[in-house]
């Protein structure tokens, strides 16, 4: 019996295989997610794990929009670092709040204020359905202070290419790998850190 030759994983050159494998496609998903083409992406904010001081506890989430970094903080000065996209100047948000609501492949409804800016956006005005067009991409968590909606989120992006850049209109945008893995770390009720775009955060990477 003839044997099938042995699969070699594709590699791209000059970045880590692991780095390849943890942004592969994810054909399981309800709308597959496509592989993304890291060439096109700076390596620092490529999803790692790294040494990190912070007052923080323990499972919060701090976004540091000014390097366009996300951290989940872990035990002994460990946290994951997700590149980030983030508001554009004017759109930007800070304080703490947290996570009252999770969903996969979430309905994009823009606010009232956007569809004012962007008349274009009305026909979205009782939500755009989810799927890979969808601005909130695979996942998305929703932040509130008290019972009050921020309107304020961390999400998925349809764009790799702004990872790393302050273009959205004020959300926290991850690549989809990302968010998925995020948001399967992360419980409702967890606390979220958004520093001031000028404000440095400590960390030492690896």
């Amino acid at each position: 019996m003839t044997q099938s030759p042995p699969v070699i994983e594709s590699a791209v050159p000059g970045i880590d295989p692991g780095f390849v494998r943890m942004y592969a496609e994810i054909p399981s998903e309800r709308f597959p997610v496509p592989a993304i083409d890291l060439v096109k992406i700076d390596p620092q904010f490529f999803r790692r794990e790294i040494a990190y001081d912070t007052p923080e506890e323990p499972g919060t989430i701090v976004v540091d929009p000014g390097n366009h970094f996300l951290f989940l903080v872990r035990p002994e000065g460990r946290a994951i670092r997700y590149g980030v996209g983030v508001g554009r100047d004017g759109f930007d948000w800070n304080g703490r709040a947290t996570i009252r609501r999770k969903s996969e492949w979430p309905v994009w409804t823009p606010p009232a204020e956007m569809i004012k800016r962007q008349p274009e956006l009305e026909k979205y005005r009782k939500g755009m359905p989810p799927g890979l067009d969808n601005p909130l991409g695979a996942r998305a968590l929703y932040l509130y202070q008290g019972d009050r909606d921020t309107l304020y989120r961390i999400h998925g992006t349809n764009d790799p290419s702004s990872i790393g850049l302050s273009l959205s209109s004020g959300c926290i945008r991850l690549l989809n790998q990302d968010i998925i893995d995020l948001h399967s770390r992360v419980p409702l009720g967890t606390k979220v850190v958004v520093l001031q775009a000028d404000m440095p955060a400590d960390l030492a990477a690896l």
